[in-house]
């Protein structure tokens, strides 16, 4: 370690993103990236971006994109923020929305990039476990004698296990922590979730974080949202224009808006990928898998008499990839992302092959 870094540096545990390793005719499912891809609208926009406007800089509002998400979900544009990616707007979050006296509230098991978060801009946290099915308990994140939160932060679905919050649930935690700021994290949720967007006008307290990269096939193009009270993005806002006022680029606000605009194509991707997994899930659990209920585009299942690891090594030696956490309690799973057909199709002959 370098002795220049800063005590803060210091203690750091980096979040570590999965596996992109060059391989031929990689069946890569360790991700969580859509198998299909963007709208064909959408990459139409970028490319008509590509002219000598790029010596120009964007608008640093991305007033656009926030009409057209405003519009999209029925609530108004300064209800609306924007950012380079879900996880740069989670960061803004953490940063203006969660950091007070009384720790942040969130699973055990979910986005590691939550406890890094709190490492980075010092937010006290407390870990609520998941229950022995692996799901999220409501009650859980009521107050309760003298504890209160902070500040919450659910992912829904949750990652990696894909297990879903009901809505009413989600509306039980936000009505029950009117004082503390409620941050539903739903980058899968298109999947198969009911987005928690429709309670921002009724609870003031509630930021839902959405992103373009899953359901919306644009990854690397990196933009993410929050819908929140005007209160909660103004504050968001002012953290940005003051740590960092990179704003999104003009081909990542133009693809943006193409693809909220291109309904049918986010509806019929979804659709595909939904169908594909709960083939895969069927397909897993005839090889003997316990798989969780998911409703999101990958599956969380291990296997009673295999080894998670060595069967994830296994399968990287056969060219497909999916991802395994070594940490407690989920260190048994692997985490698949739902493929096409054929990549799924080719991860059961081969599991079905080491099996045996």
């Amino acid at each position: 370690m370098s002795r220049y870094w800063s005590a803060v540096v210091h203690g750091l545990t980096p979040y570590v993103p999965g596996e992109q390793p060059r391989i031929d005719n990689l069946v890569k499912l360790n991700t969580n990236e859509h198998p299909y891809g963007p709208s064909p609208k959408a990459l139409q926009a970028i490319r008509m971006e590509v002219t000598d406007s790029l010596r120009l800089y964007p608008d640093p509002n991305a007033d656009r994109l926030k009409a057209a998400l405003a519009a999209r979900f029925s609530v108004e544009p300064q209800q609306v923020f924007v950012g380079n990616g879900s996880d740069e707007v989670l960061a803004h979050a953490f940063h203006a929305l969660l950091r007070h006296e009384r720790p942040l509230w969130f699973a055990d098991i979910t986005y590691s990039f939550y406890p890094v978060y709190c490492g980075l801009y010092g937010v006290g946290h407390r870990l609520i476990p998941l229950d022995d099915d692996y799901a999220i308990r409501a009650n859980d994140y009521l107050p309760h004698a003298d504890e209160r939160a902070g500040g919450i932060i659910i992912a829904n679905p949750n990652a990696p296990t894909g297990r879903l919050l009901p809505l009413a649930d989600i509306e039980r935690v936000v009505a029950g922590n009117p004082d503390a700021v409620v941050v539903v994290d739903e980058a899968y949720v298109d999947f198969g979730g009911e987005s928690a967007v429709g309670l921002v006008n009724r609870y003031p307290n509630l930021l839902v974080v959405q992103t373009f990269s899953k359901s919306r096939s644009l990854a690397g193009l990196r933009v993410g949202y929050a819908i929140g009270h005007a209160d909660l993005i103004a504050g968001l806002e002012r953290v940005k224009n003051s740590f960092n006022s990179d704003p999104l680029d003009r081909m990542a606000i133009a693809g943006a808006v193409a693809s909220v605009e291109d309904e049918p194509h986010f509806r019929e991707s979804c659709r595909r990928v939904i169908a594909t997994r709960e083939q895969l899930s069927a397909d897993l659990a005839g090889l003997g898998f316990e798989v969780l209920p998911s409703a999101a585009n990958f599956v969380f299942a291990r296997h009673p008499q295999h080894d998670a690891g060595e069967l994830a090594l296994a399968l990287r030696n056969r060219a497909v990839l999916v991802r395994h956490f070594k940490a407690p309690r989920i260190d048994q799973f692997l985490r698949i992302t739902v493929g096409t057909d054929a990549q799924c199709g080719q991860l059961v002959r081969v599991l079905g092959e080491l099996l045996g």
